[in-house]
């Protein structure tokens, strides 16, 4: 629960892309005199946050789609705060929009930082005092904080328009050389790993394709994909291979330094006796329709009314016992809910700790943050800066830095008195914590567990069909749902493990179809062991 990982390889660009957008606005409202404004424009100005793991095509539509909700969330919220002063009915609305952010995120499969952000920004919106007639000017303010943000993201794609597919590459290598260089033990969880990254790097491959254009750039695409039938070739491997994964790494070190590409001959490292279906990329498999995750039925709906029940009552109890911002208490409960019941416990133990930590942090720095109205923008850069550098390691660690910029942007338009915001935000943060761990007893999630056994179907039949194929032509496609196949059922067990009240969970079936699968998956690769019975069985993941 509270040990660091290690920073993921693109950290710093949601770090510094945040820190300009949010610079550039903030220092030209103090330019201007009305920093008072900077809650309009930074609403727009964390879209910054999003997209950084996606190609630039598909980038440039996710800003604009978290933009656009951003801004219709915020016009709701700008509307009832004008429309009403009811705390009661304002913490409802809060709540609403929580839980549709949540939704909408998990559906649309927006990625990191997911539906936070755009509920903080909301919520906070909420409970800031309007009148109707400043609506227009606010919400321009927040269409152009958003409308930076976007032009940050993207000026990257000037420079280095492959830098993402060159990671997600990078990342598949890495994927390989772990496989090949790991223990026994950690085989089976390793190769895993290494099919949800293959997929995702083939994923983004293919959208990149039907937008380039020219010869150089199809070339480059072309390399990358030789690469990444390279890495996937691993999944077929059963010892270690030290000098490939060291070669590996160093593939991988070359990506990421923007050094140039590996040359590397079409056929595959397998031996060229054995090559079959490696010879050609497969098409990934192609995603379910985003709002495919709302049906009737889907495991996201319970999540959806935890979040609204849970940020509800968090908000209400917040105003029955007169502490002063129930607002702080809504977007702590939203910020609770996670996949399942365990990772939603673990994280309102991380959040606790991290606000503790970080209102000593803000105490600490009072004297510098209310020296002037340059030394508090600043600062809120640098916690900016620190949060997402940490957000990767452990989420209580970058809480700790998320607490006193939420509080310094609070002080945007005024000062306030330092002790009741302090004690507001740890009565708040804990009445959030507990509201949000109750909703997840209150309402179960069984519907985690139709899921898996979806999962499950869907490995025996993309095995069945991997048992069947002999056609170098169908082969490609076939081993592409099987290795989507096998990761989806790893989510959804991971998601099963967690929920609580649950139907026994048939852990013998999935030991067996994942070990099936990946058989069958590493005969699709050329090893041949299913269909000639001469490689030693792929062992399952844990």
């Amino acid at each position: 629960m509270f040990r660091l990982g290690t920073p993921t390889d693109i950290w710093l660009k949601p770090a510094i892309s945040t820190v300009v957008t949010a610079g550039a606005l903030n220092l030209t409202l103090i330019g201007l005199g009305r920093l008072d404004l900077a809650i309009y424009t930074m609403a727009g100005a964390l879209c910054a946050l999003y997209g950084h793991e996606l190609p630039y095509p598909a980038r440039a539509r996710t800003l604009a789609g978290v933009a656009a909700g951003t801004l219709l969330s915020t016009a709701v919220a700008l509307t009832a705060a004008s429309l009403s002063h009811s705390v009661a009915v304002l913490v409802a609305v809060g709540a609403v929009l929580a839980a549709l952010h949540k939704l909408v995120c998990e559906a649309a499969r927006v990625g990191p930082p997911g539906a936070l952000i755009v509920t903080f920004t909301s919520v906070t919106c909420a409970f800031t005092p309007q009148r109707l007639a400043e609506l227009p000017a606010h919400l321009a303010l927040t269409a152009l904080g958003a409308a930076v943000a976007w032009l940050v993201c993207m000026a990257p794609a000037l420079v280095r328009p492959f830098g993402p597919e060159r990671i997600l590459t990078a990342r598949a290598l890495d994927a390989a050389a772990r496989l090949l260089s790991g223990e026994p033990a950690q085989r089976p969880a390793a190769r895993t790993a290494l099919a949800a990254a293959v997929n995702a790097a083939r994923r983004s491959l293919t959208g990149t394709r039907a937008s380039i254009a020219g010869p150089r750039r199809r070339h480059t695409a072309d390399a990358l994909e030789r690469l990444l039938v390279r890495a996937e070739s691993s999944l077929a491997s059963t010892d270690p291979d030290p000098r490939t994964a060291t070669r590996y790494r160093q593939w991988a070190r070359d990506l990421r330094g923007d050094r140039p590409l590996p040359v590397l001959d079409p056929t595959p490292v397998l031996d060229p006796a054995q090559a079959t279906a490696t010879d050609e990329a497969p098409l990934p498999v192609p995603p379910p329709s985003r709002w495919h995750a709302l049906r009737p039925g889907s495991p996201l709906l319970p999540i959806g009314l935890r979040v609204a029940l849970g940020c509800a009552a968090a908000g209400w109890a917040s105003a029955a016992l007169g502490i002063g911002r129930p607002g702080w208490a809504v977007i702590t409960a939203a910020s609770v809910f996670q996949a399942s019941a365990a990772l939603s416990w673990q994280r309102a133990i991380q959040r606790v700790l991290g606000n503790l930590l970080g209102l000593l942090l803000f105490t600490a720095l009072l004297p510098v943050s209310r020296s002037g109205q340059l030394a508090l923008v600043l600062l809120a850069l640098v916690g900016h800066f620190a949060a997402e550098a940490t957000i990767t390691r452990n989420y209580w660690l970058a809480t700790t830095f998320v607490t006193p910029l939420a509080l310094m942007m609070t002080e945007f338009g005024h000062y306030q008195p330092a002790r009741d915001m302090v004690a507001d935000r740890w009565l708040d943060t804990c009445l959030g914590a507990l509201a949000g761990l109750a909703a997840c007893l209150l309402v179960t999630n069984r519907r985690t567990a139709t899921r898996l056994d979806r999962a499950l179907a869907e490995v025996g039949t993309a095995t069945e069909a991997a048992r069947a194929s002999t056609s170098r032509a169908t082969a490609a496609t076939v081993r592409a749902r099987l290795s989507h196949a096998l990761v989806d059922l790893r989510d959804s067990t991971d998601i099963a493990v967690g929920e609580w009240r649950q139907p026994a969970l048939p852990r013998t079936r999935i030991t067996e179809a994942e070990q099936e699968g990946h058989r069958h998956l590493a005969a699709l690769l050329g090893h041949g062991g299913v269909h000639r019975g001469g490689h030693e069985p792929v062992p399952a993941c844990p």
